[in-house]
């Protein structure tokens, strides 16, 4: 169960993942071996799954962002599929979802050409993919992984 504290340390460390664990204890008014005891807490329990650098897509050859439905033909109890889309480096994100298609995943290339190849060779090669659908993304207007925290119901309030 999370409380008010902790609340507050995943707000700073989702805002600055470079953040001192002694700003950290200034910020919630703790010692800081008790922050760090909080925030080692935080990730035994796998609320905070990681650190990692967030990269310019365009900045590094990967400026064309596609979302792809894809249809299979797989056993609705299995999840194989999502597994093998799941090991293509360009996919970013692998979703099971409802509905006419299976998965929706989030694809990062360099271009259209890069893209269709991607299609054709990878997520062709998949025996149990039957189909996709590609939507292109012309411009993104947000595109974050912050959880909005603030709007999370306590329930040990």
């Amino acid at each position: 169960m999370l409380d008010d504290i902790d609340r507050t340390i995943l707000g700073l460390v989702q805002d600055n993942a470079r953040i001192s664990n002694r700003d950290i204890a200034r910020e919630v008014g703790l010692a800081p071996s008790a922050t760090l005891e909080r925030v080692r807490k935080l990730e035994r329990e796998a609320v905070i799954q990681g650190w990692q650098a967030k990269l310019d897509p365009g900045q590094v050859g990967l400026g064309l962002l596609a979302f792809v439905l894809v249809r299979t033909d797989e056993p609705t109890s299995e999840l194989c599929t999502g597994d093998k889309l799941a090991a293509i480096d360009e996919v970013q994100e692998v979703h099971h979802v409802a509905g006419e298609d299976c998965y929706l995943i989030k694809v990062r290339a360099a271009g259209t050409s890069e893209l269709g190849l991607l299609l054709r060779e990878r997520l062709g090669s998949i025996d149990t993919v039957t189909g996709t659908r590609t939507i292109i993304v012309l411009d993104t207007v947000k595109e974050t992984g912050h959880l909005p925290l603030s709007e999370v119901s306590h329930d040990d309030d």
